[in-house]
């Protein structure tokens, strides 16, 4: 049946956010989804206590779901948080006809769930040994387990109290993962349960076609939240598609399909900005109004190595040489000039600049050098063979196994690595595969070497060294890296503020990092960020994914 005309009017005036996502999204439980595209989604349709202001510059903590930031008291060990008593889920057969209040016992039970090993989360590390009492949930997990560091002495009140003060403990419940959720709903779904988000946030899930479109629609029953003098969000919908080639991303754009591109790819740079020094926009896009905005990216990139893996791994000095002339292979300066096209910073540390204990004077002892690298692997016994290609000591054959994403710059990326490693006499094969079936691969264990990246989930220098901290091998740690003289200099540092002492351990860190090479640290990205000109209120957030409920169109008629 055809709508009136006030009916089509009001659908024309409809504000809608055109936007992708890089990769297909894995399902959206807050305690098990850990890729940036689940993240994204989840910072829309959930709520954790805290989090960022959109504005404040350096970052800054605020109530989310809380009536004031928390009391600390005992010296740094008790936190104290008093709910807003306006906040509910949004409807779901689940709650059976009733409309559903968050409480603070909601709040335990959801930051329970990283503790329950059929979940396996990968965000355990934000609490494991943390919460005082929390060594029972894992000597035997159950729900109904109460410890004493986390209680709900009313309906309104939550109180956790740490084994040790840590002063990034409220970053910590500004992620996704410490979102809350509701018991009814998971035990409803089950394993079905991130097909089914139920959350309290601003936007509730429209039509779903996985890997592929998403729509999200205003939460219109979200609690009062203002912007400007104005209730979020203040867009209807959202219109997600799920965009993995780089070319597509930035035709789309250019050709006003998406309404901001964050990233502008290394390999399309010359398409959109000029090749001076100080790159601009090319005028025939300025004269569209098109806005662009560098921003540096609390992200780094890394190629990490199994060290269980019987080829590439282990601790012994043969193994050190192979991962050090792999290391020593990588050529940092044509990566950044000639694939990141100037858009990046090569990395010394895992600390990208502007995360705190940063520092700048540090230089990685490993430089690029494949003489050097020919060396080391002929001292430790990588002879070569016939085939100009290096075995093992043992004489055995030597093929290395790099696993790549399936793009373009995918395969661009392989084809460095192949030059790289070629050069100093070393085999590689690439396995191609989707981000999301790598990562399953790798917390099994089953990948010898990926490049990859983190992105700060909060803005300090723990959120990068956790990465390689031993007891998060299969969670964060994909290398598998577990060394007693790095796990018991991150467990000082994780206790102590951005202080000289923790700055002296981090350089311990990185040290011991280029001494075992678990990782090819690559570089820090430079985003080159771009909007159309009826898009407002866009500004690129340090560490939150998305600013979506913020945004607002004022397209031309």
């Amino acid at each position: 049946m055809l709508g009136t005309p006030a009916q089509a009017q009001e659908k024309m005036q409809e504000k809608v956010l055109h936007a992708f996502l890089s990769t297909g999204e894995t399902g959206l439980d807050p305690a098990v989804a850990s890729d940036i595209a689940s993240l994204s989604l989840l910072e829309n349709l959930f709520d954790p206590l805290l989090r960022y202001d959109y504005l404040a510059r350096p970052v800054q903590l605020q109530p989310n779901t809380l009536s004031a930031m928390p009391e600390v008291t005992d010296q740094g060990l008790t936190y104290t948080f008093h709910l807003r008593q306006d906040v509910y889920f949004t409807p779901d057969p689940a709650f059976k006809g009733q409309r559903r209040q968050v409480t603070a016992q909601d709040y335990v039970y959801s930051l329970k769930r990283l503790y329950d090993p059929v979940l396996k989360s990968p965000w355990l590390f934000l609490l494991d040994g943390k919460l005082a009492g929390d060594g029972a949930l894992k000597q035997q997990f159950s729900y109904e387990r109460e410890i004493a560091g986390l209680q709900a002495p009313d309906r309104y009140t939550l109180r956790i109290r740490l084994t040790a003060p840590d002063p990034n403990f409220l970053f910590y419940l500004a992620t996704p993962a410490t979102s809350v959720v509701a018991r009814e709903v998971m035990q409803t779904y089950g394993a079905q349960a991130g097909n089914h988000p139920v959350g309290t946030g601003p936007f509730v899930m429209g039509q779903w076609k996985h890997s592929d479109r998403i729509t999200l629609l205003a939460n219109r029953q979200f609690r009062p939240v203002s912007y400007q003098g104005r209730r979020v969000p203040l867009l209807d919908r959202i219109d997600l598609r799920i965009v993995e080639e780089y070319q597509s991303r930035v035709l789309g754009f250019l050709n006003g399909e998406f309404d901001f591109l964050e990233q502008l790819p290394e390999s399309m740079k010359d398409m959109v900005l000029t090749a001076d020094a100080q790159p601009t926009l090319q005028p025939a896009l300025a004269a569209r109004g098109i806005v662009l905005s560098p921003f540096p990216v609390l992200q780094t990139y890394y190629m990490w190595m199994n060290m269980e893996d019987p080829l590439i791994g282990g601790y012994s000095k043969d193994k050190l040489a192979l991962r050090r002339a792999i290391a020593m292979s990588y050529n940092s300066a044509e990566d950044v000039a000639l694939l990141k096209k100037g858009l990046a910073v090569a990395a010394q540390t895992p600390l990208p600049p502007n995360v705190r204990g940063y520092d700048p004077a540090y230089r990685s002892p490993v430089p690029y050098d494949p003489a050097l690298a020919q060396a080391l692997l002929e001292r430790y016994g990588y002879r070569k063979g016939a085939d100009g290609f290096r075995n093992q000591p043992d004489g055995k054959p030597l093929t290395l196994v790099m696993h790549s994403e399936a793009s373009t710059v995918g395969r661009l990326r392989d084809e460095l690595w192949r030059k790289n490693l070629n050069a100093i006499g070393l085999r590689v094969v690439f396995k191609s595969d989707k981000k999301t079936e790598i990562i399953k691969a790798s917390r099994l264990g089953s990948v010898m070497m990926f490049e990859t990246n983190w992105v700060a989930d909060f803005p300090d220098g723990d959120n990068f060294y956790q990465l390689l901290y031993g007891a998060n091998r299969g969670r964060a740690n994909y290398a598998r890296f577990d060394l007693p003289a790095y796990n018991q200099r991150y467990e000082e540092s994780r206790q102590l503020g951005d202080t000289p002492r923790r700055t002296a351990l981090y350089r311990d860190l990185a040290d011991i990092l280029h001494a075992y090479t678990p990782w090819v640290l690559l570089t820090h990205p430079v985003s080159a960020d771009l909007q159309q000109p009826w898009l407002l209120h866009y500004r690129r957030h340090p560490v939150e994914l998305t600013n979506w409920r913020y945004l607002d169109i004022a397209r031309p008629n």
